[in-house]
């Protein structure tokens, strides 16, 4: 059976933003690379006031989210359970904290934000409220500061159509994504992430957070059908046997080199929803990979938030402070074994790579630096 698509009018292009079928940012901009690192030793009432801080050093976020729809993309991993690492919780180590999710809301809210909905396509069919609830979030609180919608973005969610967006450079592996209504209907986009390591890109921030904004029911590993489950192994990795054809995957596109696969469909993501707001929690993570699947993991301790208002430069800021060039080529950590998804996404024109083109605010980057491997 065919899965619905909106293939959005002109109308709904020109409120939302697009062009020609394009999402553009209405705010972040490579021009405005501005980047704000903030000490955050612990979580609980130590992380509103340093976002608090982090914002203001940005020049305040009143003018980008008030009177808006603001949407939170946070990072629940691929695991249907919730592990403790080491001793310490999963929202200590390789997923969005609770309290992190709450602290940003209340920001948002205290600035004049209109709605907050918060999202993930985590593969699982259960209700997203009993999924935040076992990730140890504080689901009632969370509910009562204003206006807050959450929505499993797997499938179609609460949405009747799926929205086809293009990529407006034509994309390296895909020219359009098919998305939940959740990725278009909304004013002002927020990838919230963790500073971790990854296993197959090198790390994973605000840009590699845009992953999870693909629908299982049509990127899974059991698409297409509404009621899938199953993760993306495919889409990150291809099929030896057989090859797939996502929605808007691109003819010439296909390879099995996952160290090419996955930072390209980053890249053109990041194209495809624009990051108004990058946001890094590196108070307590991971290094060695993204999540308890991965052996050698070992706990870190930065103490910090990364925020800035374009994606890529977000991201090399927090490359560097892991102790990385943000502009290694492929073969050289951390992406020994992958291109370079910053880079990929800087030649598309999403955002600067290179620490030199960034407004750098708050701590330094040597006053941050917390090697990881």
């Amino acid at each position: 059976m065919m899965l619905p698509k909106d293939r959005l009018d002109r109308r709904t292009f020109l409120k939302l933003g697009l062009v020609a079928g394009t999402l553009r940012p209405a705010f972040a901009s490579g021009a405005d690379a501005k980047v704000a690192i903030v000490p955050c030793k612990s979580y609980g009432a130590a992380v509103e006031p340093a976002l608090a801080k982090a914002f203001d050093l940005l020049g305040g976020i009143g003018r980008l989210v008030k009177g808006k729809t603001v949407t939170i993309k946070v990072n629940l991993t691929i695991s249907r359970r919730f592990i403790t690492l080491q001793g310490r919780p999963p929202g200590e180590t390789y997923i969005t904290h609770g309290d992190t999710v709450m602290a940003l809301c209340a920001v948002l809210f205290r600035e004049g934000a209109r709605r907050v909905r918060i999202v993930e396509s985590f593969p699982d069919s259960k209700p997203f409220e009993e999924v935040l609830a076992d990730a140890a979030w504080d689901v009632p609180n969370l509910l009562k500061l204003g206006r807050v919608e959450l929505e499993n973005t797997r499938n179609l969610g609460i949405g009747k159509q799926y929205s086809t967006v293009k990529v407006g450079s034509g994309g390296n592996l895909f020219s359009s994504f098919d998305l939940n209504h959740s990725y278009t209907d909304t004013d002002v986009f927020i990838s919230l992430a963790k500073l971790k390591n990854h296993k197959t890109t090198g790390v994973t921030l605000s840009l590699k957070n845009l992953f999870g904004i693909t629908p299982n029911a049509l990127y899974g590993d059991q698409a297409p059908g509404e009621q899938a489950t199953a993760g993306r192994g495919r889409l990150h990795f291809g099929n030896r046997w057989a090859r797939i054809n996502f929605p808007g995957q691109k003819e010439t596109s296909f390879t099995l080199d996952a160290g090419a696969r996955i930072p390209g469909i980053i890249a053109d993501l990041s194209e495809v929803r624009p990051v108004h707001l990058g946001i890094i929690d590196g108070i307590t993570s991971i290094s060695g990979g993204e999540g308890p699947w991965v052996g050698s993991l070992k706990l870190t301790n930065p103490g910090l938030l990364v925020a800035g208002l374009n994606p890529v430069a977000t991201d090399a800021v927090a490359t560097a402070v892991m102790g990385y060039d943000p502009l290694s080529p492929r073969g050289t950590k951390p992406f020994a074994e992958c291109e370079n998804h910053l880079l990929l996404a800087e030649k598309a024109g999403v955002g600067p790579a290179d620490l030199s083109k960034i407004d750098l605010r708050g701590m330094t980057i040597n006053q941050a630096k917390t090697p990881y491997a």
